[in-house]
Order: structure tokens, then C-alpha cells, then sequence
């Protein structure tokens, strides 16, 4: 019951769980665990990856900044410019990394995808700014 109308775009994070990405050559790379939010705009950052293992046993996590995924309709899955190589050599992972900026800089970097602060800020600054009264 959880999938929204599938000619709409939205979806329901319980379908992005457990969806596949894609290297752009079309090799699986892994599937993702879940998502990481930002609690004040509500917006996805982060989708965290679980890469190898068997039977779910010695898989690795790997946030992917949401923004360097695209969804590919016809393999019903996410596509990440980036390769296997980028995920064994990604900064390292725990879970006092999300309170880390410099450790956000380096994902962001290692992965070339934009921070998410920068839209914030281009956002704010392409808003109208207050007239002043007179």
C-alpha cells in the first residue's frame, strides 16, 4: 500500500528501500538500505547503500549524496556516476559522520556531486529579498 501513483513522481520511501543502483555501464552496485533526511526542510540528503556481502552478511554501508543518484525507468532502479573503485575508497563511515561537515565535504567530493548546503544558500539568495517599507 505503500507505492503512490506510479504516472506521478512520487514514491513512498518503503519502495526506494531495497532498490537497486546501477553504475552508468549498467553493473549493479548495490540497493539501498535507507534514506537519511534533513529533519528541518524535510528534503533527502543522503541514501545509505549496502554494497556486497552474502545473504545480507558482510555488506558494507556507503551514504550516496541523494542528489548524485537519477532514477533510470527502465531498469527500475538508481543510477550513480560513480564506480566500484569510488565506493572501496570512499572516506570512511560511522555513525558520528553525519554530525561531521568536513566529513560531508569529503563525500561530496569524492562522489563530485554538489553539497547540499550550497543549493540552500543559492536558494536563499535567489528569493526575493523583503522591500522596505517607505
Amino acid at each position: 500500500m505503500a507505492s503512490a501513483n506510479p504516472d506521478l513522481n512520487l514514491v513512498s520511501s518503503e519502495d526506494v528501500e531495497g532498490t537497486t543502483v546501477f553504475d552508468r555501464l549498467g553493473n549493479q552496485l548495490g540497493e539501498i538500505d535507507h534514506l537519511m533526511i534533513d529533519k528541518v526542510s524535510g528534503r533527502v540528503r543522503y541514501a545509505v547503500m549496502s554494497f556486497g556481502g552474502f545473504l545480507g552478511l558482510g555488506h558494507s554501508h556507503y551514504p550516496l549524496p541523494w542528489n548524485s543518484l537519477s532514477y533510470d525507468n527502465e531498469r527500475e532502479g538508481y543510477v550513480a556516476d560513480i564506480i566500484e573503485q569510488q565506493l572501496q575508497n570512499a572516506p570512511e563511515f560511522s555513525d558520528d559522520s553525519w554530525t561531521d561537515r568536513d566529513w560531508e565535504k569529503r563525500v561530496h567530493e569524492h562522489y563530485h556531486a554538489r553539497p547540499y548546503w550550497d543549493e540552500q544558500s543559492q536558494q536563499w539568495q535567489g528569493e526575493q529579498q523583503p522591500r522596505p517599507r517607505g
